[in-house]
């Protein structure tokens, strides 16, 4: 939110906000944080609209720009609705990023790298690293050491600092997540660790990890938004490109290797808006951040995510 929200105020816009239904309080939270920094109560306010509200929100003429994170759903929906208006948009929405490890990385430091990359937030990230494509050659010995680390995770309340995993945002996300592992089980996949929903609570699943992914399956082709790693292989580095460029998503990638001149090739060569070397991804204000594809447009953070809200006037004297 206030990657969207510093670079509208320092260009000299006025904002509101219509935050997702359940974290009501966030909104207020943030609403109240503005007007500590010492903004006048006009210059940013919260609204709480329906559905049905949104269209009419998004036709004022008084609303220039609309910046969404979400779903591809909303997405969809908001920038229809922002093009029969003609209003401008930053888009960011799914991803399913790949986490390429090749024969000679650092094999315990890339599984250190996937398991903080996939499992942070309990898998609910936008740009956690949701498949995980490794050299053939080391597979063996990653898949290993990754669930054993996976197994090892605290799984429990997240106010306490000891817990690395806790409950997914509702039930119905641990329906959605269990069904996904399950269809890509019954199509061939292996279950490594994990697999179970609610053994903690009805929210939580615990911390799975799939190999064998058959190409055609919900952990190959769907965002997976939980706590669930699938584990692929690749013989060569084109088949690895091939498999990560496999998805409708292009928000963010890694790449892990000793030798930095495969790493700039491949990451050249990505369909993503992000990819980092040697360790997982993770958004920097002095980075541009942003997806392709499915992923969404536009740019948050740096220079550029300051221009997503500005006009450029161009001024000549003859």
């Amino acid at each position: 939110m206030f990657r969207y929200l510093l670079p509208a105020l320092a260009g000299g816009n006025c904002a509101v906000l219509k935050h997702a239904s359940n974290v009501t309080g966030c909104a207020l939270a943030i609403e109240a944080a503005v007007s500590e920094a010492g903004f006048p109560e006009s210059v940013f306010r919260v609204l709480f609209p329906t559905h049905s509200q949104v269209e009419r929100i998004i036709s004022m003429a008084e609303i220039r720009g609309i910046a969404l994170t979400g779903s591809n759903e909303a997405g969809s929906i908001v920038a229809s609705l922002a093009g029969k208006y003609i209003k401008k948009t930053v888009m960011e929405l799914g991803g399913s990023d790949p986490l390429i490890v090749f024969s000679d990385a650092e094999i315990l430091k890339a599984a250190e790298g996937a398991l903080t990359g996939r499992f942070q937030n309990c898998g609910q990230s936008c740009i956690a690293a949701k498949r995980i494509i490794v050299h053939e050659s080391v597979a063996g010995k990653f898949t290993e050491s990754f669930v054993k680390l996976v197994s090892g995770m605290t799984v429990g309340d997240p106010s306490d600092k000891n817990v690395f995993i806790g409950p997914m945002v509702d039930k119905a996300a641990v329906e959605v997540i269990g069904r996904q592992v399950k269809d890509t089980i019954d199509l061939g996949a292996k279950l490594m660790t994990g697999g179970r929903p609610g053994i903690h609570g009805p929210a939580f699943y615990e911390p799975t990890v799939l190999t064998d992914i058959p190409p055609d399956s919900p952990a190959a082709t769907e965002e997976l938004f939980g706590p669930v790693a699938p584990v692929f292989t690749f013989a060569t580095t084109d088949e690895a490109i091939a498999i990560a460029n496999s998805s409708r998503f292009g928000l963010g990638a890694s790449v892990w290797t000793a030798d930095r001149k495969l790493a700039s090739r491949v990451a050249g060569l990505l369909d993503s808006g992000t990819v980092a070397v040697n360790g997982f991804v993770r958004s920097d204000q002095a980075l541009p951040f942003g997806g392709v594809k499915d992923s969404g447009y536009g740019r948050e953070l740096s220079i550029e995510g300051l221009y997503e809200f500005l006009n450029i006037k161009s001024v000549a004297f003859y």
